[in-house]
């Protein structure tokens, strides 16, 4: 069962909503005031997916973070924000066109970050929910805005022919250092950590946490890992606890037990559980969202930021479960 988003960082409930029109890029030194070229094929000369496009432009933050102008564009999201929907239109593909959107990223901050953002396009004949597509945006240095086009799959003929509205749903940033990592080339620490999905079922969460020794030698694990919940502004909540045990918050979830001494080979691996409930109890305090958790595997290791998107209602708990090793792996 897959958790509910949480709102997205620093975005307006106002912001980044256009109609179809056609998706557009910046000319490089536009000034940051000045409508963005637009062009009829918003699939032409840009890839959609994490990598970068042919031909994108990368920016200084001032250079790039207006709302494209025009008949069928909708307000300029406010300044601040760090993904903007530049502009929309429609890319060919498969015998039909295909809806798609122009968007800019900026890092505001003062180290790079890799971005995942959650778009939605939706019928504004019917108001339905078309594809809520996930862009990975990496390795965005400081102070620089780049422009990637993102074109769902699987929307209709017929929906993709009347206009179509596209909104930001949730943005998330990860320090590229932290960067977790499920596949491809082995960090340098020689061990992937990563996060599932995770259930959810009648409030309660369980989400795993996982490392993999991807390095040549065996990795050695005792105990449980240290997980520090973080808020949107990657800053700890306050009044929140982190227990040791599952079972400090639900039995029978897989993350109790006694920690016990592991010795990964190359190649095996082990989990974690995270557990915690989204109750709403009091009336006075207000609920808990951290969608952040950074995690050491153990003491000594390099820190790893993962999205588990922790709402814990205000009950102020999250329970870490020991480090077990994967059967059949």
């Amino acid at each position: 069962m897959r958790r509910t988003a949480l709102p997205a960082l620093a975005l307006p409930a106002a912001a980044c909503l256009l109609l179809l029109t056609a998706c557009g890029t910046e000319r490089p030194g536009a000034a940051a005031s000045a409508a963005p070229s637009v062009a009829q094929d918003c699939g032409a000369g840009a890839a959609t997916g994490s990598g970068p496009p042919t031909g994108a432009e990368e920016a200084p933050t001032g250079a790039g973070s207006s709302a494209a102008s025009g008949p069928s564009a909708g307000d300029a999201s406010p300044g601040g924000d760090e993904v903007v929907v530049i502009g929309a239109g429609t890319a060919p593909g498969a015998g039909r066109t295909r809806p798609c959107a122009t968007y800019s990223v900026t890092n505001r901050g003062t180290e790079p970050l890799t971005y995942t953002v959650t778009f939605r396009f939706l019928s504004v004949q019917t108001g339905t929910g078309l594809a809520n597509p996930e862009e990975t945006v990496r390795d965005v240095a400081p102070g620089r805005t780049v422009r990637r086009t993102v074109t769902p799959e699987g929307i209709s003929p017929d929906a993709a022919a009347g206009q179509v509205r596209v909104d930001v749903l949730t943005v998330r940033s990860v320090p590229v250092a932290e960067e977790p990592s499920e596949g491809g080339t082995c960090p340098s620490t020689g061990v992937r950590v990563y996060a599932d999905e995770g259930d959810a079922a009648m409030g309660l969460r369980v989400v795993g946490l996982h490392l993999e020794n991807c390095g040549t030698g065996p990795y050695r694990l005792k105990g449980y890992p240290r997980v520090e919940p973080l808020d949107e502004a990657h800053a700890r909540p306050e009044g929140v606890s982190v227990l040791e045990g599952g079972d400090a918050i639900a039995s029978a979830t897989g993350a109790d037990g006694p920690p016990e001494q592991l010795v990964l080979a190359p190649g095996e691996r082990a989990q974690a559980g995270l557990v915690w409930r989204n109750t709403v109890d009091s009336v006075t305090d207000g609920p808990v969202n951290a969608p952040y958790a950074r995690v050491w595997a153990k003491p000594g290791a390099a820190p790893v930021m993962v999205i588990p998107e922790f709402d814990l209602g205000t009950t102020g708990k999250l329970g870490v479960g020991p480090w077990k090793k994967e059967k059949g792996r």
